[in-house]
This record gives C-alpha cells, structure tokens and sequence, in this order.
C-alpha cells in the first residue's frame, strides 16, 4: 500500500517562517525496508536541519538513503546531494527518483554497493557523508565502514554522521572505529534535539554520532 507522509521542519519563532518547508516522502509499508521513513532517519533528518548553515553549500552523500530524508532536507538547504542505496534495490532507486521528483529537488540517484569499487565510488567526494539505521545487519558492517572509510581519507577534512539503534552499547561502533582507524568527534542522544512532538512518534535508544578520520 503506497502513502505519502509529510515531515515538516521549522522553528518556532516568527522570523525563520520563510525558512520553514516540509518534505512529502513515498512510502510503501508491504515491500521491503527501504520504502518506509525509519526512525533514525527522522532523527538524523532532523540534526541536518538544526544545523542548516553547515549544510548550505556543501556536498553531501547518502548512504543506504532508502527514502532519503535526511538527505532531501540537505538538498532543501542548498546542498549538492548525491542518494546512494544498494545498485541491486532497483526499486529503492526508482523510488528516490520519484521523492525528488515530487519535491522538486536537484539530487543525484545512483546505485553503491558498499564494500564494491566500481567507477561510481571514485568520482564521489562528499563533504559530509549521511546514513541513517545503516548499522543495522552485522554482516555488512565491515563493508560499510570500509567504504566509508575510503570516502574520508579521499576527501580530508569531511566527516560522517549516522544514527543508529544503540542496541548493544557504542562498544561495536568503538571497535568498528579502532579497526578502520577512525575517531569520533561527538555522540549524542538522538532524543536530546528531537522537538517534542516528533519524539512522541517514535522510540528506541537511538544514538548519533559524527565519525571522521583519526
């Protein structure tokens, strides 16, 4: 069954109206998982847009983007952004394509296996790279963080910023971090920046971290 959810984004104050938008996502809650806002993405969607100045005019990639929100939020905020998700989820990708279509957004929509090195990595250099919930099957950790590591040590300087399900502690985030030689430079409660009523939807442990090179 295929709804379009909205998530808005705004301050309270009168002044930053103008700046207020809000983005229609394609859902579709019987196919599988990359077709449905999680709540990681909220959260993470949610920090791109309190720090807006951070994102105008960078670059910015998505992995495993599946919806793409946080990465749609980047794009309403002036970022030149790239909605990555795995090359075989042709209909993941179609339906990206689709969001930004309807939102009216310039992105780029291409397939990146993680852990793949075809042509597509290498002319990729992000500035800050996103993933929402990509945490999230052991197996494919090693493979993520690879290639997340070999998209920050090409671009010095950029920086990697996830939410994630804090299911066992951050110790296999650390041990990930120590084995790719990278440090992270701040972790918060995804629920400490939420505005209250989008933390009534949702719940969990969900952390944010920000993740760079050592």
């Amino acid at each position: 069954m295929t709804t379009i959810s909205r998530h808005c984004f705004g301050d309270d104050d009168s002044e930053s109206e103008s700046s207020s938008f809000c983005i229609s996502i394609i859902e579709n809650m019987k196919e599988e998982y990359g077709l449905f806002v999680w709540p990681c993405s909220v959260i993470l969607a949610e920090y791109v847009w309190q720090h807006k100045q951070r994102f105008h005019g960078s670059t910015v990639l998505e992995l495993g983007a599946g919806t793409s929100l946080p990465g749609l939020v980047a794009a309403k905020l002036g970022a030149r952004v790239t909605l990555t998700d795995d090359s075989q989820r042709l209909q993941v990708l179609d339906n990206m394509r689709k969001v930004c279509d309807l939102n009216k957004l310039n992105c780029n929509v291409q397939g990146l296996t993680w852990g793949v090195w075809d042509s597509s990595i290498f002319n990729l250099h992000p500035t800050i790279i996103l993933g929402a919930d990509v945490l999230y099957d052991s197996n494919a950790f090693d493979n993520l963080f690879a290639t997340v590591t070999f998209l920050l040590r090409k671009d010095p300087g950029s920086v990697f910023i996830t939410s994630y399900h804090n299911r066992s502690g951050h110790h296999l985030i650390e041990f990930l971090m120590g084995k790719w030689g990278l440090k992270c430079l701040k972790l918060l409660d995804g629920f400490s920046f939420l505005p209250s009523e989008k933390a009534s939807l949702i719940s969990g442990n969900i952390q944010l971290a920000e993740i760079a090179v050592i």
